[in-house]
């Protein structure tokens, strides 16, 4: 495992994120349990930024609602990366049709949900296989 700043990621470790893989990502709940789920998402390396979206109400917003960090990690074999930092939850329609882009440019286009928000992670750590370490 190496860990490192998410703006000097190496090339390798930014086409990694750019493949289409989904991820898990992982909360906080009130109990102090992690509460993982399966999602889609993009990162935007030009200011270390995750976008999930997701529908209002669910456990992933409550939990980030309440202060909770958050994690994102894809896997393919063995390479992976979790991208990690403060959470915060997008209601402003802008934020929420960026968020909603950005999805279907990297996957396809979402459901119509009339319930949805997005979540934004601002990453300030990032782990993962050492094959992704920045070069110097």
């Amino acid at each position: 495992m190496t860990s490192f700043n998410p703006l000097v990621m190496s090339g390798q470790a930014l086409g990694f994120l750019a493949e289409r893989h989904l991820a898990t990502l992982s909360t906080v709940r009130p109990d102090g349990t992690v509460h993982v789920v399966p999602v889609g998402f993009s990162f935007d390396p030009t200011d270390a930024t995750v976008r999930v979206i997701c529908s209002e109400g669910s456990r992933k917003v409550k939990n980030i609602e309440r202060g909770s960090r958050a994690t994102v990690c894809q896997v393919d074999g063995a390479r992976w990366l979790s991208l990690e930092g403060p959470a915060s939850v997008l209601r402003d329609s802008d934020d929420v049709d960026d968020a909603v882009r950005r999805y279907a440019d990297r996957y396809q286009q979402p459901r119509v949900n009339p319930n949805r928000v997005g979540i934004r992670i601002v990453v300030d750590r990032v782990i993962g296989s050492s094959s992704f370490e920045p070069a110097g």
